[in-house]
Formats: structure tokens, C-alpha cells, sequence
């Protein structure tokens, strides 16, 4: 089994900061993290795409949030990160890691997701 665990969330004061951590849990041995993402639902909108890195380091960002959110990775211990700072509460929102996985493992993991963590933004 895989599971990609989030944590960090919480409730900030706009202009604050946090970072949310997404841990890549199995028993089995992980390969690469090929791709990883964080999506954001808001109540009543789509999910929508925060960040993303690929597996050379190329990162894009939602235009929202572009020079206040950063994507990062720490391969060694299977973990990525979105540290995201000068937050407005336009970032509320459930934030979603999102990963593509080689482990060894049979089995498709090219489209894991977190469990959501709630991030609230006071004005």
C-alpha cells in the first residue's frame, strides 16, 4: 500500500504563513518521485492546481500565488512541501498533495492523492 500523508494545516491571520508537508508512506521501497503537485478546493469552486514540480526541479505555480508559494522536495525522506507565505484569505481553502510515484510495488501510482488538510486564512 502507498498513501501520501499530509499535515500542517491551520488557521493563520492574513499576511501569515505555513507550510503543508506531504509524506509518501509505504512499506515498499520508493524509486523516484517522479511529479508532484498541491491542488486547492475552495467551498463551492473546483479544485485547482497551486503548484507543481517535476522531477528535474522545473516548478510552475498558479498565477495566485506566484512569489508567495514555494514547492520544494526532500528525497530523503520522501516528503514534499508547499511553504506558503504573505497568505490572504482568498487562500482558504482544502489543499490537496498530488503525486507520481515509482515504488516497488506492482501497480499504477502516477496519480496518488493526500487526504486533505484545511488551511484557513483570517482577514
Amino acid at each position: 500500500q502507498v498513501q501520501l500523508v499530509e499535515s500542517g494545516g491551520g488557521l493563520v491571520q492574513a499576511g501569515g504563513s505555513l507550510r503543508l508537508s506531504c509524506a509518501c508512506k509505504t512499506s515498499a521501497i520508493i524509486f523516484a518521485i517522479n511529479d508532484m503537485a498541491w491542488y486547492r478546493q475552495a467551498p463551492g469552486k473546483q479544485r485547482e492546481l497551486v503548484a507543481h514540480m517535476e522531477h528535474d526541479g522545473r516548478t510552475n505555480y498558479a498565477e495566485s500565488v506566484k512569489g508567495r508559494f514555494t514547492i520544494s522536495s526532500d528525497n530523503a525522506k520522501d516528503t514534499f512541501y508547499l511553504q506558503m507565505d504573505d497568505l490572504k484569505a482568498e487562500d482558504t481553502a482544502v489543499y490537496y498533495c498530488n503525486a507520481d510515484l515509482s515504488v516497488s510495488l506492482p501497480g499504477d501510482y502516477s496519480d496518488l492523492w493526500g487526504q486533505g488538510t484545511q488551511v484557513t486564512v483570517s482577514a
